[in-house]
């Protein structure tokens, strides 16, 4: 299945673009601009903190990738709010805890395309969309496809930290207080950034296992150990895509088993896995796909998965089904399908949750009642090809 557009541009109209008028002819006068438009697009006046039901859509922006967005809307109205311009879009925006300040890892060429490589985080103001500042980083952030554990605060909004593959894998470490960049710590053979705590995080490592980092108030690395492999990398691999709730991350494997991963203060261990489908579904090729196939609703404690029929090798194919469990008790209660195809999900965080989803190769950001399943509204042209869904 093809996940992206050919933009053509037909001869008359790169015509139209190319067009010079003539230096003799007198120029116009440019028109005054409306007073609610900035530089670069209309100014915003935001509430802070934020409503529970907005949406932050990053777009990935496929055939043109220097030219990242992030989009804004309030999943109650469906009105559009406002956009980033976010550089090549590989990362994902990253919303402080306090609701004031966004924080956005980006990457620049000189040329456009091509040139001196810049990398910075931007740091947004939350209530105009404004920017207060840019933090460089070193030029080593990973361009893999949107993840959310490409950067991520620590859980005390100290610490941003910023996946690295260069083609060496390390973690940038920017202090949020002083908005710089302290540290660069190594992480070989591991991928990634899962917090585990105040000051702590780990990284998936090929072998199955994974690096455990403790931050000392500098930001430099305190600790640093590997585990003995926590599932089975060649056999039943997990993917990078998972939620969590406490202080336990819910994995999936490719072939549908959930592996919570539980962090204590003795390091990381495995849970029980459990499997989404059951057997009989399991070989009529029921399993999970997409770019962000897990949601979840910490408050009602549950999980939300996005599933389709398949062979292994699609595990990163869209869906139209959802699948809902309690995790308390492992089962299924509810199932529902998505009017459209899609590749990420995401739940609103408050106590009447509102459920999103879009899909990679359309323009369409869709609203249900979670509780139901019905579709509340949709929301048109919503960027090119939408892929992870943030909110506050």
């Amino acid at each position: 299945m093809q996940f992206h557009r050919m933009i053509v541009v037909a001869p008359l109209a790169l015509a139209a673009v190319l067009y010079v008028v003539p230096a003799t002819r007198a120029a116009l006068a440019a028109d005054p601009l409306p007073s609610d438009v900035g530089s670069s697009m209309a100014a915003v006046t935001l509430p802070v903190p934020a409503s529970k039901h907005w949406v932050w859509v990053n777009d990935f922006v496929f055939a043109h990738m220097m030219d990242g967005r992030a989009h804004l809307v309030d999943g109650d109205s469906g009105r559009y709010l406002g956009a980033l311009n976010t550089g090549f879009s590989f990362a994902r925006i990253v919303l402080a805890t306090n609701g004031k300040v966004i924080y956005a890892p980006e990457l620049y060429f000189s040329r456009g395309n091509r040139g001196k490589r810049t990398d910075v985080v931007t740091v947004y103001d939350a209530r105009t969309l404004d920017v207060i500042t840019e933090i460089p980083i070193p030029p080593k952030r990973s361009s893999n496809s949107p993840a959310m554990g490409n950067a991520v605060l620590t859980d005390d909004d100290r610490f941003l930290l910023i996946f690295n593959f260069n083609p060496g894998s390390s973690v940038s470490v920017i202090d949020t207080a002083s908005r710089k960049f302290v540290a660069e710590i190594e992480t070989p053979g591991c991928a990634l950034i899962y917090p585990t705590g105040r000051r702590s995080f780990f990284t998936l490592c090929g072998d199955g296992g994974a690096m455990v980092v403790e931050l000392n108030e500098h930001g430099g690395a305190l600790k640093q150990s590997r585990t003995p492999p926590l599932f089975d990398a060649a056999h039943d691999p997990v993917n990078e895509r998972p939620v969590r709730v406490g202080d336990v991350w819910y994995f999936l494997t490719f072939d549908g088993r959930v592996l919570p991963i539980r962090a204590t203060g003795q390091g990381l261990t495995a849970g029980e896995g459990w499997w989404l489908a059951s057997e009989e579904e399991r070989k009529d090729g029921w399993r999970p796909g997409g770019v962000q196939q897990l949601a979840i609703h910490v408050g009602q404690n549950r999980l939300y998965a996005l599933m389709h029929r398949g062979n292994r090798d699609t595990h990163k194919d869209p869906g139209k089904d959802v699948w809902v469990y309690d995790l308390a008790t492992r089962q299924r209660v509810f199932k529902f399908s998505t009017r459209d195809l899609a590749t990420s999900i995401q739940l609103s965080t408050d106590a009447q949750p509102l459920f999103y989803s879009v899909f990679f190769d359309s323009d369409k950001l869709d609203i249900y009642d979670p509780a139901s399943g019905k579709l509340l509204r949709t929301i048109d042209e919503i960027g090119t090809n939408p892929s992870l869904l943030v909110v506050p």
